[in-house]
């Protein structure tokens, strides 16, 4: 009886949390209130749980208490700016201040450029217009200058692309005024990246625009020949990243490659862009044409045509779990959010090619709730050479269920995935473990379970050299995968090992990545680089093989990160990789100039639409 009583609390602390904190209002800038009534009855709870102790205590920290900061062994931040004594004034006037990106600073106001290539790549550049940064802030002109709101918003401002750097400062108008002015100064960077690519094959054109007419617009424009037929390619996207401070993102996409593979959507959607996020949701259309080769029977392959639509819809909902105005707390919130997924094919392969219905029309109903805290510490040479990066730490408790349509059956499905990342003594530790699974007539279908961890140290110096290592171990294991190859684990591409084209395919694999970054001094024309050395081992299995006996793959690269303090791309790579061996390719394989390593990014814990767990 004594875990039934526990559980059944637990419940009621949730139930609690959900109804007692429901209604906020939905302002993002709106401060989270709680009566004595509820207040009261929140410490008997928390004081109750502290006395049954065990499970129960740690249910109650599971959902009423947040992850906390923790200290950052880092560089200083010299611009670090506190908010503590003009906390709750009331904000006056907002002076936005954009620059060109050569030549000018955030924090030294006197810098001009003086040279004729800084006042000549001025010239060409059209820079973010003030009423586009406007559009990013969440805090406005007569209201209570909000702490928390006002480094979101920075924040914010800084992840935009074409933002180099940004600073905001609360202004003194008097020693007994009430009131304070906010002065926003936003160094761009250079937007327009034309790029290229020729062999003796083809031909490729890349044309992008990341603040099209100083808007905060993206365009992008590809072209692509292949010599031997003259076949060409075409793609184009365009964004529109946020309507009217509504975060509402729009992107529209065509894409048509030289084998005549074409895909058209549209898209318009609001994620959880901050923990103050209160309503998310989005519209999803594409419509999609893929010659692709399946095996039939005795392993022969054919290519096959697949023509499909699709459609998706979600809405979320954002409740605080906590009324304490502090910035650990009103970062606590329950997620709830709904999801409708159909995807219809008007071709696809024949029954000998795929026996199970792998490729059928199908809908999907889905439903998620869960706990999420999540919150942003500045660090430098992470990802970014001596830039400000806001490395998100948290924790995320989800729960997926909902059914399929799909073959004139209805599957249930149930997902869970628990998340957690921050900052220690040893560096940075985070981790993520996810399990999910259709069940058809009781059985179990299509599952997954999957474990990873990422790791960096703190930041080590060497002279005026700085270092830092990354590991992430990766594991995962899928039962009762449908009879196709579409429906296995691959080495190949990013979620394998890069570079690794062939087909070597299992229902279980084990991935270990490690890469030993440096941070070299000095600066070339605005270039900046930084060596690296990394390793990628991996084995993959099947229901014939034991993971862990099967054949280990790897690879062994060595280059430099390139990054430029003024172009809008972060960085990208010169490097040469080494394979021992690629099935069906060779042994001994030299590959180079991977162009992006995207092998180490972060858990963001952010509960966004609710999705099956998939492949990858």
């Amino acid at each position: 009886m004594p875990v039934k009583i526990n559980i059944l609390y637990c419940l009621v602390l949730l139930l609690f949390g959900t109804l007692g904190y429901s209604q906020d209002p939905e302002s993002q800038i709106s401060k989270d209130t709680i009566n004595p009534k509820q207040k009261e009855a929140l410490h008997k709870l928390e004081k109750k749980a502290h006395e049954k102790g065990g499970f129960t205590k740690f249910a109650h920290k599971l959902i009423f208490r947040p992850i906390q900061k923790r200290s950052v062994s880092k560089l200083p931040n010299k611009n670090q700016i506190s908010y503590k004594e003009f906390e709750g004034k009331i904000i006056r006037n907002i002076n936005i201040t954009t620059l060109d990106p050569f030549g000018f600073s955030v924090s030294d106001t006197l810098r001009q450029p003086e040279s004729w290539g800084e006042k000549a790549g001025n010239a060409l550049h059209i820079k973010s217009r003030n009423s586009t940064i406007q559009n990013l802030l969440l805090f406005k002109k007569n209201q209570p200058l909000d702490s928390l709101i006002v480094q979101e918003s920075e924040r914010l401002v800084r992840s935009q692309r074409y933002i180099r750097r940004v600073r905001v400062e609360p202004i003194k108008i008097s020693e007994t005024s009430d009131s304070v002015d906010i002065n926003i100064r936003v160094l761009d960077s250079w937007s327009l990246v034309p790029t290229g690519s020729a062999s003796s094959s083809k031909m490729n054109l890349e044309l992008s625009e990341r603040n099209f007419l100083g808007l905060g617009h993206t365009f992008r424009h590809d072209y692509q020949q292949r010599f031997d037929d003259s076949k060409n390619a075409y793609g184009a996207r365009y964004i529109i990243p946020n309507i009217r401070n509504t975060y509402i993102n729009t992107t529209i996409v065509y894409d048509i490659d030289v084998n005549n593979n074409w895909l058209k959507s549209a898209e318009i959607q609001r994620d959880f862009f901050s923990p103050l996020t209160k309503w998310a949701g989005g519209v999803y259309f594409d419509e999609r044409f893929l010659r692709d080769s399946l095996p039939d029977d005795v392993g022969e392959f054919a290519l096959q045509n697949f023509k499909s639509r699709s459609q998706e819809y979600w809405v979320g909902r954002a409740f605080s779990l906590s009324g304490i105005h502090t910035e650990a707390d009103r970062t606590l919130n329950l997620v709830t959010t709904l999801g409708f997924y159909n995807t219809v094919y008007s071709e696809k392969p024949s029954f000998e090619y795929d026996h199970s219905g792998f490729f059928s029309n199908n809908k999907t109903y889905l439903m998620s709730i869960g706990i999420t805290s999540r919150r942003f510490v500045q660090d430098r040479y992470v990802f970014e050479y001596d830039r400000t990066e806001d490395i998100a730490i948290g924790k995320v408790y989800s729960i997926t269920t909902g059914f399929e349509d799909k073959n004139n059956t209805r599957r249930m499905y149930f997902g869970t995935k628990y998340s957690f990342g921050n900052y220690y003594d040893f560096g940075f530790f985070g981790s993520d473990f996810e399990i999910g699974t259709f069940f058809n007539s009781g059985e179990t279908e299509q599952g997954i379970i999957r474990a990873r961890a990422i790791y960096f140290t703190k930041l080590h110096q060497l002279g005026s050299w700085y270092f830092r290592q990354f590991v992430k171990p990766e594991i995962a294991f899928g039962f009762n995968r449908a009879p196709i190859i579409k429906d296995q684990f691959t080495l190949s591409g990013s979620n394998g090992i890069e570079g690794f084209n062939s087909r070597v395919l299992g229902t279980k694999k084990a991935l270990l990545y490690l890469q030993t970054q440096s941070y070299a001094p000095g600066i070339w024309y605005g270039f900046r680089f930084s060596p690296f050395l990394n390793v990628t081992l991996g084995m993959i299995g099947d229901s014939n093989t034991t993971l862990f006996k099967s054949r280990l793959y790897s690879k062994i690269g060595l280059g430099i990160l390139v990054s430029n303090d003024f172009l809008v791309f972060n960085q990208f790579q010169l490097s040469i990789a080494y394979y021992p061996t690629i099935p069906f390719e060779g042994e001994n394989v030299l590959k180079t100039n991977t162009f992006k390593n995207d092998d180490f990014i972060l858990q963001n814990f952010r509960i966004e639409q609710p999705e099956v767990i998939r492949l990858e």
